[in-house]
């Protein structure tokens, strides 16, 4: 049934002041540039040893050194100016005492640079790479780093160089740069076949090799692989490191017409409306993500989309108005009206399947959900319509208020942004909390991290929202809060200041970073546990694996007992012990001898003072 909420404007004056997290989390503290929706703070990368936040000014051509080392009052270090080597600095990251700074050139479709500086400032030296360098990634180990270089039209489309990605080598002597072009895919190259008709090239009379445009890299924890995600062509470049060999996967398109694939498609039925339509998605997406989950290298994508908007090449259209055919779509009339399908904007350059002028399918942009994927860049799962259904939830219960649906970055509308990619997942990072590995997931239009428990990559759970907007405040305005997370940076409970794991959010429209520790508290020994919460569970780790252990809070000390179960309800194992009251508390499952599969798991624990409570779980064992 479509989730509906009536008269959403009426509802604000008792919404409150500013959102609520649901994720455990403490924003610790945030820095405010100053400058509104001029991109002053993008692109962030953290430094543990100094304990520096490095953020992208786009606005001034800048990259901003924060001392982070009291995350509650972050503070300017040093200002690096990037005047010297090009227009504009787009990227930044960190690793080994070096910072890279992506920056593209005076003339955009000219060759860019990456320019590298020690940690406290002093120029390295500068690297040439592609045109419009957009993205860049350190390996682990800090030797190489990947560029996403864009290589977009000019406004004209007279200009358009070719996109391509560079691997730059570092070592005792000069970085060493290897570019990885797309031209053997151009029509009569060597792999031409290889470009599917999935694979969208659609530029006013661009090459294979033109029209790829990488948007933005990350590489496999083994440093072997690079997953670089190509926008606005649906699809994924996967580059081998040691040799530059890359091949392309074409990303499909989701179906909103089926069972928890549907989205809010009207910004004017004044309701959330989430329900299934004739529609395809394209997935479309930005921030990339790569991690080790049970063993296996998995990768994870921001669906957001995008669409080229160019003199010659406007390719966004509304529904509304457009011809449906009337054989495939005999409800074309039904569809087209502002309050169903209407005013959805879909490419102009797919969907008329017959060259006849009028649309057989449509294709919306992006995707609304995030994706999982492994390490051949096949889907293992997708967040389907979950994250527009979380939100309108959230509002439902009171957590956001009614203006927070499908609000735009710039205004505290509701419902204004359903005919135009929704929430509009951006970006991607993935990092352990208590040992669980969760995705953070940054939604650009609601101005918060969605984030999900990440165990078992074919199916992540929702595990809550961390959010820092007031909706009763109208951009622009410090009072606002965080508008528009454009970059994400998790640091690990050991590289933190803090001694927690830590989110940082870089926020492109209110010129702000904010950071958050995640768990527990600072300050705080443990979790907090209410005297009367007996037992809490949280969870198995890892999750897959091997031997798993189990996780668990008790609010006074009790005798535990883990009990197992196969997938026919059989107990196959038990073990005990006795506990103090805390947090973070561990019992290893008895899993020694047991095969492959599916276990499900029962916690009971007897309080030395009040009744015995249970609580239950599953795990995967894998061998």
């Amino acid at each position: 049934m479509p989730v509906r909420s009536a008269l959403l404007l009426a509802l604000v004056a008792a919404a409150p002041a500013f959102a609520q997290s649901t994720f455990p989390s403490q924003r610790l503290g945030t820095f405010a540039t100053g400058l509104y929706d001029q991109g002053a703070a993008e692109i962030a990368a953290y430094d543990a040893a100094t304990r520096r936040l490095f953020f992208v000014k786009a606005a001034a051509n800048e990259v901003v050194a924060l001392d982070a080392s009291n995350p509650a009052a972050p503070a300017v270090a040093f200002t690096l100016s990037l005047a010297a080597y090009g227009a504009g600095a787009n990227s930044v990251a960190t690793a080994g005492g070096l910072v890279a700074v992506a920056v593209e050139a005076a003339v955009r479709t000219d060759p860019g640079v990456v320019v590298l500086f020690q940690t406290d400032g002093t120029f390295v030296a500068s690297v040439p790479v592609g045109a419009l360098p957009d993205a860049l990634a350190f390996s682990p180990d800090g030797q190489t780093i990947v560029v996403a270089n864009e290589g977009e039209p000019n406004t004209a489309y007279t200009v358009d160089p070719e996109g391509s990605i560079s691997i730059i080598r570092l070592g005792a002597g000069a970085p060493v740069v290897q570019t990885v072009g797309f031209t053997d895919f151009n029509a009569g190259g060597p792999r031409a076949a290889e470009i599917t008709r999935d694979i969208r090239i659609f530029g006013p009379g661009a090459s294979v090799a033109q029209d790829l445009e990488p948007e933005f890299p990350a590489i496999s924890p083994d440093g072997a692989t690079a997953y670089v995600s190509l926008q606005e062509n649906n699809a994924l470049a996967i580059v081998t490191l040691a040799t530059g060999a890359v091949t392309i996967r074409a990303l499909g398109y989701k179906n909103h017409a089926l069972a928890g694939q549907g989205l809010d498609a009207s910004d004017q039925d004044n309701a959330v409306n989430i329900t299934t339509w004739p529609v395809y998605g394209m997935y479309q997406p930005d921030g990339v993500a790569a991690a080790s989950i049970g063993g296996q290298t998995v990768v994870f994508t921001a669906n957001e989309g995008d669409a080229r908007e160019y003199t010659p090449l406007a390719e966004s259209v509304r529904i509304g108005s457009r011809t449906l055919d009337p054989t495939v779509r005999p409800d074309g009339d039904f569809l087209k009206a502002a309050a169903r399908l209407g005013r959805l904007n879909v490419t102009s350059t797919r969907g008329d399947v017959d060259g006849d002028g009028d649309f057989e399918g449509l294709f919306a942009f992006g995707a609304r959900s995030f994706s999982v994927h492994d390490a051949a860049g096949g889907r293992l799962w997708d967040s389907g319509d979950d994250i527009e259904r979380r939100i309108a939830a959230l509002v439902a219960d009171g957590t956001l208020p009614p203006n927070a649906f499908n609000a735009s970055s710039t205004s505290n509308t509701a419902d204004n942004r359903s005919d135009d990619k929704g929430p509009e997942p951006e970006g991607v990072v993935v990092g352990e909390v208590g040992g669980v590995p969760y995705a953070f997931v940054g939604l650009e239009r609601l101005g918060g991290v969605i984030v999900y428990n990440v165990s078992v990559p074919t199916a992540p759970t929702y595990a809550g929202l961390i959010i820092n907007r007031n909706f009763a405040a109208p951009p622009p305005g410090g009072a606002a809060g965080d508008l528009a997370p454009e970059g994400l940076v998790y640091v690990s409970a050991a590289n933190s200041p803090v001694g927690r794991p830590l989110l940082i959010t870089s926020n492109e429209v209110s010129g702000t970073v904010t950071f958050y520790s995640l768990g527990a508290p600072v300050g705080s020994a443990s979790a907090p546990v209410a005297p009367a919460e007996a037992l809490r569970l949280a969870g198995a780790v890892p999750n897959p694996g091997r031997a798993p252990a189990v996780r668990f809070a008790l609010g006074a000390p009790a005798a535990v007992a883990l009990v197992v179960f196969d997938a026919l309800g059989r107990e196959v194992g038990r073990t005990e012990a006795a506990f103090p009251a805390g947090a973070d508390l561990r019992l290893d499952a008895p899993t020694a001898g047991l095969p492959a599969g599916v276990y499900h798991y029962r916690l009971d624990a007897a309080p030395d003072a009040g009744a015995p409570v249970s609580a239950t779980g599953r795990f995967v064992v894998v061998r």
